[in-house]
């Protein structure tokens, strides 16, 4: 069992930052895949980063691929998302998310069994 929690969202103009931060609790974190999705009202879950348990490869959205950072420190339990550069279009409740490296894609939401509760992250001038 892994319980995620995120934190860091909130209000910024564009061209601003935001580091967003999931913090998690449970045993055997370090096995797991973990990935940053977000949703805006009225749409689907997208796929933000996503980052292995080696962290020696980590993949990103096209949307927010040289803008968006993500990072993990197993030995503390927590992964990150450094986000540059933002857009009104990166509005959205940004979800923490965990899974196992065993089948499926892991850009798809139903490759991770544990996600968090979200944090609001608004781009607006």
């Amino acid at each position: 069992q892994v319980q995620l929690v995120e934190s860091g969202g909130g209000y910024v103009q564009p061209g601003g930052s935001l580091r967003l931060s999931c913090a998690a609790s449970g045993r055997s974190f370090s096995s797991y895949t973990m990935g940053w999705f977000r949703q805006a009202p009225g749409k689907e879950r997208e796929f933000v980063a996503t980052i292995s348990w080696s962290r020696v490869i980590a993949y990103y959205a096209d949307s927010v691929k040289g803008r968006f950072t993500m990072s993990r420190d197993n030995a503390k339990n927590t992964v990150s998302l450094q986000m540059n550069s933002l857009k009104p279009e990166d509005t959205a409740v940004y979800y923490c998310a965990a899974g196992r490296s065993y089948g499926g894609s892991i850009y798809s939401t139903d490759y991770y069994d544990y996600w968090g509760q979200g944090t609001q992250v608004t781009v607006s001038s």
